[in-house]
């Protein structure tokens, strides 16, 4: 029942936002090219959504129904996120334990991580496009880069602030360095990796629908471009819903994952 609630709760503001949207659009205060109303935005999705040609002689009913164009571009702006993402934490990961953990690596690794963090990734086109050419490998790229500093930081972070009270009890019980580095100070850090692997995700969407603008012909990115070039707003926005859609699937995901991982983490034992 509580979660009933939760639920109405949070959809409340959105139902009032496409009751106005609806009504304004209907009454003509936008146009259409400019603002189109939520049913046309609806209808656009869901004719995005079926599949473009008739059911060929032979083929399963699955997989006719699976081909649809936003079904196509969905999964891979998917495959790029994950496949960058995966590329970007698995570099920013060690390399954040060991900046953490040591103080030399740190001293030695910190001040070019500092002079490339605040590049953005959107400021590596032109180099990702000279390097990798077009296609999937640019993408991999910007979106690896995107990932990377997130997690990077706020694994160092949660290395540098594991309270000194588990480390002195851990020494007192006279545990090796690498007992000390797997059993104290990688599960104590483990929330603060969490975090920013939300925040690494968050920031590979944002960097592969500009990434597909640019360097590759399928994706969501790709689609609402190609959108604009037509002026179909509709489909713009529906493609802006979509990518919400899939966001928001991929951080709940996550957000269970991170309850799931922390129980033992004071205040998650519910």
């Amino acid at each position: 029942m509580d979660k009933l609630k939760s639920f109405f709760a949070g959809a409340l503001v959105p139902l009032l936002v496409l009751i106005v949207w609806e009504a304004s659009a209907r009454a003509g205060l936008f146009s259409e090219v400019v603002l189109p109303a939520p049913s046309a935005v609806a209808a656009k999705w869901w004719a995005y959504l079926l599949p473009a040609q008739a059911q060929e002689p032979g083929q399963s009913w699955l997989a006719w129904a699976l081909s649809g164009e936003l079904l196509h571009d969905a999964y891979s702006s998917l495959y790029r996120v994950i496949a960058g993402f995966v590329i970007g934490a698995g570099l920013a990961l060690p390399l954040g334990l060991l900046m953490g953990a040591n103080t030399r690596v740190y001293a030695l690794f910190n001040p070019l991580v500092q002079i490339l963090r605040p590049i953005p990734p959107i400021a590596y086109i032109p180099l990702a496009i000279l390097w990798f050419g077009l296609g999937n490998p640019p993408s991999f790229f910007l979106i690896a880069i995107g990932a990377f500093f997130p997690v990077l930081m706020n694994t160092i972070a949660g290395v540098r602030q594991v309270d000194g009270i588990y480390i002195r009890a851990a020494r007192n019980l006279g545990v090796g360095q690498w007992t000390m580095f797997t059993r104290v100070i990688l599960p104590a850090a483990t929330p603060y990796i969490l975090a920013g692997v939300r925040i690494g995700i968050g920031t590979a969407f944002i960097v592969v629908i500009v990434s597909e603008m640019i360097a590759v012909n399928d994706g969501l990115g790709f689609r609402i471009l190609e959108a604009r070039e037509f002026m179909w707003s509709d489909k713009i926005i529906a493609g802006m819903i979509t990518i919400g859609l899939l966001g928001l699937a991929i951080d709940t995901a996550v957000s269970r994952l991170n309850n799931h991982l922390l129980r033992w983490h004071r205040g998650l034992e519910h």
